[in-house]
């Protein structure tokens, strides 16, 4: 079994239920250093490997995706064209089962990516991936010495959610509309209980401050259900933004004592219904978005597009940023040998 360090990526995920089945996931990305995240246009049919060893699982994508890279070298956040979305976060508590030749593996830094490529909704991702089809391999952070340990959530444009995690080399799913929000440690169990007492105080009376991701679990469950029911699905967004913004780091705090707390480099929301995946990051004045309607994700005509973001996510982008992308060759996913 592999556990990472103690210094970790700290961020947040929230999902809204809105009117009219309006369903909206934000999440932020918290990291020390630039992840060199860009976005990524995946079309249906793409081959896929695993990247762990001989013994690697492998896929063909029944769906086409956008994505948000880490270090181009991993899926950390995206919808595909079904609604389904996939948000990883840092859970330093994570321990894998040994590898073995019992079962295919699969690198951590496609996991996300595969229940995208995969399935449509939650409750199928969850049916599936219960039955363990694969080891989750992990690998160390590039440039750095660590292990890369996450949890992964799913939402779906029903507003169903699942969360997983790999607690002491055993697989623990949450599954329910109830686990709107998710932050990193302790194991979401505990998130839970924390947040009981929050909700007894009542947010309107005192909320946690701090960055730390207790606090920023509480206040981010407190908002994300706090905020009026929209009926204009834009202003339902910009509301749901200004929710992971309260939840988030401001740029350039660093806390020797809590090396889990860093700032957030960037933001995500993304409108299951309309197919939106709105960008933000910490560096540059305007949100923009991708319309996944637009994208012809055709395994015939669809191909792999990139939207370089530039270091630390400084090129500007404004609106619809869908015709902005550029065709590439696609990341090979972190992995083993």
């Amino acid at each position: 079994m592999l556990i990472a360090s103690v210094t970790a990526e700290a961020c947040t995920r929230a999902v809204y239920l809105g009117k009219g089945g309006m369903v909206i996931t934000a999440r932020s990305m918290d990291w020390r250093n630039d992840v060199s995240t860009n976005l990524w246009i995946f079309p249906r049919g793409m081959q896929r490997s695993g990247e762990a060893g001989p013994n690697s699982l492998h896929w063909t994508s029944r769906y086409g995706s956008v994505i948000a890279s880490g270090y181009d070298v991993s899926t950390t956040d995206g919808m595909n064209e079904a609604g389904l979305a996939a948000n990883v976060l840092w859970l330093v508590e994570s321990q894998y089962p040994a590898l073995d030749a019992s079962k295919p593996g699969l690198t951590i830094a496609a996991w996300a990516q595969y229940a995208l490529d995969n399935f449509a909704t939650v409750a199928e991702a969850v049916g599936a991936l219960r039955a363990e089809p694969f080891t989750i391999v992990t690998d160390k952070v590039p440039g750095e010495d660590r292990l890369a340990t996450l949890h992964l959530s799913l939402s779906d444009a029903s507003g169903d959610s699942a969360i997983f995690e790999y607690i002491n080399g055993k697989l623990v799913i949450h599954h329910g509309r109830d686990y709107q929000v998710m932050t990193n440690s302790p194991a979401f169990d505990e998130q839970l209980s924390l947040n009981a007492y929050w909700k007894q105080i009542g947010g309107t009376v005192m909320l946690p401050g701090t960055n730390r991701a207790a606090d920023r679990f509480a206040r981010a469950s407190f908002y994300i259900n706090a905020i009026p029911k929209f009926d204009d699905a834009n202003i339902a967004v910009a509301s749901v933004f200004s929710v992971i913004r309260n939840a988030s780091v401001p740029f350039g705090i660093a806390t020797p004592d809590e090396p889990n707390i860093s700032s957030t480099r960037w933001r995500t929301v993304i409108d299951h219904k309309r197919k939106l995946y709105f960008f933000e990051s910490a560096l540059t004045p305007n949100t923009f978005w991708v319309d996944l309607k637009a994208v012809d994700f055709s395994p015939e005509l669809g191909k792999v597009m990139k939207l370089n973001l530039g270091e630390n996510q400084s090129h500007i982008f404004a609106g619809d940023a869908t015709g902005a992308f550029s065709e590439a060759r696609p990341f090979r996913f972190l992995g083993l040998p």
